[in-house]
């Protein structure tokens, strides 16, 4: 039935113990009081405005949802949720298994904010871990729920917002400053906003493309004039100076509980080295086989990069297993890279591969068990090599502090000694101008050049005044 007898109340805001404030709109359709709660006042403002135009116009109410024509929902709506659900189903199949751990992650992190206030509303921690390892992953769908995450999903497909309400800025606002935030409520790292707003905007983007939006709101918004800046250089505090290096790689083979193949420090010792002195990334040291190893007995030897296996977990890989199993970053499939090693580095394999041997698929670095070394262990010794390696108040400083800092300052040695940018950038794998940008602070000599520059320049200004 339809009614013109409304009558709109004010705003109730409800301040429960412990709880954030929530806001209810009330308002009488037929002598039948109906309401409405929503988490903020925007919203609820919003909603109530809605109201009183629908109604001024003289509008007719639905009895049943309160609700005049112009505000009901098409029963095809799309919600937020469900939309999430078939943007990754489109994006998964093409994307690496880091970047479906990135893309889940963001999506878990907005999605609980772009709800309506409904009965029942689980606790966000629980409502995030149903996302990442439940509703997300298109193959962990198929899993059975434990109750706590099968309520948590059901109250989400019922709460999540329709998407045309995305388009309302005090809607999209909330969502993009959820994606600023640490799961703590702290601020989050500038590259990790960026992340995550890049996700939150590409599947907008997505429903633009289908047309279930006629534009991205994002795009309606004022850009926030306190928007941090982005580090891209290396923080010349990290990295470590050769003789530092030496000194932690010693420590290395002290770490762990001896077995029957030595230290686990000393299984990794030859790992930690490939960092340093060839410069390569963590993940494409763990993907190095024997075949990829040009190990003389005299001089200079060479390792073709060509495998990389990054940690993800095992929901995001197609395997399976934790580590994916890829190509070189920024480089096509089976496209590989050249990297010369010093006679140091080769004695160093060369024993390595004598004393443990390689995995069955032929990886010079693997745990007891023949698996990927988990980024977690070879952290753990990274941090007792740190420990025991480096005087107290160093061990406290950012020197070294990861494992990924013994590129750096292998990167950094190499320009330093004044090897080419270009033949560095080859080796580690970074285009020039990537290469200088990031490594901008750790070139040493450029500035006693400017000094002694400018030094002379004042000095013949000082000569002239005196003529």
């Amino acid at each position: 039935m339809k009614s013109r007898d409304v009558r709109i109340r004010k705003i109730q805001v409800n301040a429960l113990a412990n709880r954030k404030k929530s806001y209810t709109v009330r308002w009488v359709v037929a002598a039948d009081p109906k309401s409405r709660t929503f988490t903020t006042r925007a919203l609820a403002d919003h909603f109530r405005s809605d109201l009183m135009q629908a109604a001024n116009r003289g509008e007719s109410f639905d009895t049943e949802t309160g609700l005049p024509d112009s505000m009901v929902q098409p029963e095809e709506a799309v919600t937020w949720f469900a939309f999430v659900l078939r943007y990754i189903d489109m994006k998964w199949p093409g994307a690496a298994a880091k970047s479906r751990d990135s893309m889940t992650d963001a999506l878990a992190t907005v999605t609980p904010t772009l709800v309506r206030a409904a009965p029942g509303a689980p606790d966000v921690a629980i409502l995030r871990r149903a996302l990442r390892e439940y509703a997300l992953p298109p193959a962990a769908r198929q899993l059975d729920r434990p109750p706590d995450i099968a309520a948590a999903l059901r109250w989400l497909e019922r709460a999540s917002l329709p998407l045309p309400d995305l388009t309302d800025a005090a809607v999209i606002r909330p969502a993009l400053d959820a994606l600023g935030l640490t799961l703590e409520g702290r601020k989050a790292a500038a590259t990790t906003t960026r992340r995550k707003r890049s996700v939150f905007y590409n599947v907008l983007q997505y429903a633009v493309e289908l047309e279930l939006l006629d534009y991205n709101p994002v795009d309606k918004l004022r850009v926030r004039s306190n928007r941090r800046k982005v580090t891209h250089e290396v923080d010349r505090r990290v990295v470590a100076s050769t003789r530092q290096v030496r000194e932690l790689l010693a420590a290395v083979t002290y770490v762990g509980r001896r077995g029957r193949n030595g230290r686990r420090g000393e299984r990794l010792y030859a790992f930690f080295a490939c960092l340093y002195l060839a410069a390569l990334r963590p993940a494409e040291a763990l993907g190095l086989r024997q075949r990829d190893c040009y190990l003389p007995d005299e001089g200079w030897g060479l390792l073709t990069v060509e495998k990389s296996r990054p940690a993800a977990g095992k929901r995001y890989t197609d395997s399976g297993e934790v580590h994916d199993d890829r190509g070189l970053k920024h480089r096509g499939e089976t496209e590989t890279r050249s990297v010369p090693i010093p006679p140091e580095l080769v004695a160093i394999l060369r024993e390595h591969i004598e004393r443990f041997g390689v995995a069955d698929d032929g990886r010079l670095f693997r745990s007891d068990k023949g698996n990927v070394v988990a980024a977690s262990t070879y952290s753990r010794v990274w941090d007792e090599a740190r420990a025991l390696g480096l005087p107290p108040d160093r061990a406290q400083s950012p020197l070294a502090g990861r494992p990924y800092d013994l590129r750096h300052a292998g990167v950094s040695l190499w320009l330093n000694a004044g090897v080419p940018a270009p033949d560095v950038a080859e080796r580690a794998g970074h285009s020039v101008d990537v290469l200088l940008r990031v490594y901008a602070k750790c070139i040493d000599g450029n500035q006693e050049i400017m000094n002694a520059r400018i030094e002379a320049a004042l000095a013949a200004m000082d000569g002239g005044h005196a003529s």
